[in-house]
């Protein structure tokens, strides 16, 4: 598996008061906003991303970034993981995964479009 990029997915019911607080945190605007669905934050290696009307659930997520998404959602159901099928979303296609059982977040692979292909 060719993973390109690991970032942290927080939910939001608020995207612009978070947006400021992460904004006073880090020291700086977001790195790319899409209307009140989502902001994403490139600070140093790290990318923080806040999900507001564009998300799976309500609990954080650990997002990777991969270059062949049909080809990790394959070598992982080959590997016994279940994967949801991958959906297309306006900037990205994506398939979550659930963390084991008690485990309070998920996991969301993704690839971006190739016409939206977003820095990093």
């Amino acid at each position: 598996m060719s993973i390109e990029r690991i970032g942290t997915i927080l939910p939001t019911d608020d995207l612009p008061a978070t947006v400021a607080l992460l904004s006073a945190l880090f020291g700086g605007p977001p790195t790319f906003v899409d209307g009140d669905r989502w902001a994403q934050f490139d600070v140093g290696p790290a990318r923080v991303m806040v999900a507001g009307k564009d998300r799976e659930g309500d609990a954080a997520a650990l997002s990777v970034k991969v270059a062949d998404l049909d080809a990790v959602v394959a070598a992982l159901r080959g590997a016994g993981v279940a994967v949801a099928d991958p959906a297309i979303g306006p900037h990205e296609r994506r398939a979550a995964i659930e963390a084991a059982t008690g485990t309070p977040w998920s996991v969301v692979l993704y690839e971006p479009h190739d016409s939206a292909k977003i820095s990093g």
